[in-house]
């Protein structure tokens, strides 16, 4: 049965886990903790997809004084082999005598596989341990495990009274810089980020991910990890040099049909897809590509297409010390709310100051 010991240091593993916060997509985040007679003898995470896990991290500092020891892991050890080995295999033959996991692996690849393993050898396992925190750590991973879809955020930026640009579609900079170093964050750790060819040809954004201003020790000296980006474009408008498709990283269009123009696109780097595409249909198309998390950072009519469709988890709203008036831009295009009885409801999770912002993180409701 777990005890204090056993949450303080899984709260350590979880510590860990959270260092790979913006770097281990499409994997989870997961940190390991070894302890004999009371000390630590070894830890790691999880750093990227491809590398070692974190069990295997912790068995390489701990060496021979893992014979014995407790293993604290965030999430049950893998009994698969894919880019590397199973780490229940690795536990086994390294001798542990106990080990505590914060919850089982909704991979269906492993789904209890690892523990089982583990208590066939004869190592005593606990499962369970801190499972919200460790939950709350990966909720894309979880989310496409189990359902098929990834979790998806969008991010809004807006005046006191509710509004997010000019009527001239002036916007820049409602939010500090503060604000927007943050939001760097938000898209470093998304697999993914949203938006439609009319953000693309109004702000011209290249949706990237940019540390160089802000502390992210975390990724060492590797290259930043770009999210995919994805345009919505119903009838292939981006042009072959937008900054969307020429920065770092991989650029995604999605069209109603191709046309001329797709060739260009392909030439400049851009991948271009047909289809019907319903916001439940993107995010589909995105988990089957491995996207945990998706940020939608897009305008009025495709953020409130997204809510109204039902497929948003948070809304991550910046709301700045300004009022820009009843002609300027709405936060959100919602149709169809004609009685109180229509609206949406949110539950705050969080508030905190970013600068001279307000930020306020809203979950939905289910409707």
């Amino acid at each position: 049965m777990a005890n204090s010991s056993d949450r303080e240091y899984m709260s350590r593993a979880l510590y860990l886990a959270r260092r790979g916060l913006h770097t281990t997509d499409p994997n989870p985040r997961v940190g390991c903790v070894l302890v004999r007679n009371g000390m630590i003898v070894g830890e790691g995470w999880h750093q990227r997809a491809g590398e070692p896990h974190a069990e295997r991290h912790a068995l390489a500092t701990a060496g021979e004084q893992a014979r014995g020891a407790t293993c604290y892991v965030t999430l049950e050890p893998c009994s698969h082999t894919g880019r590397t080995g199973p780490c229940a295999d690795a536990l086994v033959e390294a001798g542990v005598a106990r080990v505590v996991a914060a919850m089982q692996d909704p991979n269906p690849q492993v789904a209890g596989q690892g523990l089982a393993r583990l208590r066939d050898a004869g190592i005593e396992v606990e499962c369970g341990v801190l499972e919200d925190a460790a939950r709350a750590l990966n909720p894309g991973f979880i989310r496409r495990m189990e359902q098929g879809l990834p979790w998806v955020r969008v991010k809004l930026a807006m005046s006191v009274d509710g509004r997010t640009a000019m009527a001239s579609g002036e916007s820049q900079w409602i939010t500090g810089a503060e604000a927007r170093e943050d939001v760097q964050r938000l898209r470093a750790r998304s697999s993914a980020i949203v938006t439609g060819i009319g953000t693309v040809l109004a702000d011209a954004p290249s949706l990237t991910v940019r540390p160089a201003t802000w502390q992210f020790s975390d990724y060492g000296p590797t290259p930043v990890r770009q999210p995919l980006r994805v345009v919505l474009d119903r009838a292939l408008r981006t042009p072959a040099d937008a900054a969307v498709i020429q920065a770092d990283g991989e650029c995604l269009i999605l069209t109603a049909q191709e046309t001329s123009g797709a060739p260009a696109l392909r030439e400049a780097g851009a991948e271009v897809l047909a289809g019907d595409w319903s916001p439940r249909q993107v995010l589909a198309e995105l988990a089957a590509r491995g996207c945990n998390e998706v940020l939608v950072e897009a305008g009025a009519e495709l953020a409130g297409a997204f809510v109204a469709a039902g497929c948003v988890d948070e809304l991550v709203v910046y709301m700045a010390p300004m009022l820009l008036g009843s002609s300027a831009r709405p936060l959100l295009a919602l149709p169809g709310l004609d009685r109180m009885a229509d609206k949406y409801l949110l539950t705050l999770r969080d508030t905190r100051q970013v600068g001279v912002d307000l930020r306020l993180c809203y979950a939905l409701a289910p409707r």
